[in-house]
């Protein structure tokens, strides 16, 4: 039997704690990918303060890899908050389909929320939402879960990541593209999904082609949210 509205936009340290929980199995891999960017980070030169506050503060992987990649002595501030806004621009979406859960939250439980929202938590709340069970646990104890994990990774890799020499050999970098493959693959298989997936996959290849680096992230998650918003699921 679904859970009613009021269910569903329910939120306490139980089902916290819950999501928090099935949230571990993913969080080891976190520290992997985590453990690469407190490597790197070291080897761009930045400080074990700034390295720890940036993770605790940012908590989003690709623009922080891209932000090393921009980090030097004469730090280019404006480019640098631009691409970090334009990688992350995908949550502002994030936001906007989780708003009919949100909205009678108080501000600091619905922002606190949002605070530790990231791909791999938002795909499984919304998931368990589509099924008509309650997803606010998986959201915010699965990304308090994800948070502490990147955290853990960014110290092992600052004080231990020298024993990896080459962490992309090891596929580091691609443990979250997999886990949100695995998410599209478990998720509703029907023609819209099909066409909107395909369609934000075709964008995403293009952007990544012909446009500016890291804007590829962007174009695909504003092609398939914008086709997904003018293409409503017929209800029953």
């Amino acid at each position: 039997m679904p859970s009613s509205d009021k269910d569903l936009e329910a939120i306490n340290l139980s089902i916290a704690w819950a999501g928090f929980k099935q949230f571990l199995p993913i969080s080891a891999f976190v520290v992997l990918f985590g453990l690469a960017f407190g490597l790197a980070a070291t080897q761009t030169g930045l400080s074990t303060a700034t390295s720890l506050s940036m993770s605790a503060l940012v908590f989003a992987g690709a623009s922080q890899f891209a932000a090393l990649d921009m980090w030097g002595t004469h730090i280019p501030l404006v480019p640098l908050a631009l691409t970090v806004f334009a990688i992350n621009a995908r949550h502002l979406l994030m936001g906007a389909t989780l708003y009919p859960w949100l909205r009678n939250l108080p501000p600091a439980k619905r922002y606190g929320v949002m605070f530790v929202a990231s791909d791999a938590n938002w795909a499984m709340s919304m998931q368990a939402f589509s099924r008509g069970e309650p997803g606010l646990g998986l959201l915010l104890g699965g990304g308090l879960a994800l948070w502490t994990s990147w955290l853990l990774g960014t110290w092992l890799g600052i004080y231990f990541g020298s024993a990896i020499d080459d962490p992309v050999s090891f596929g580091l970098d691609m443990v979250m593209g997999c886990f949100l493959l695995a998410m599209v693959v478990g998720g509703q298989k029907n023609l819209r999904m099909l066409i909107i997936w395909a369609l934000a996959a075709a964008a995403s290849l293009l952007a990544y082609w012909y446009l500016p680096s890291n804007s590829h992230v962007v174009v695909g998650a504003l092609a398939g949210g914008v086709l997904g918003a003018l293409w409503m699921e017929k209800k029953a």
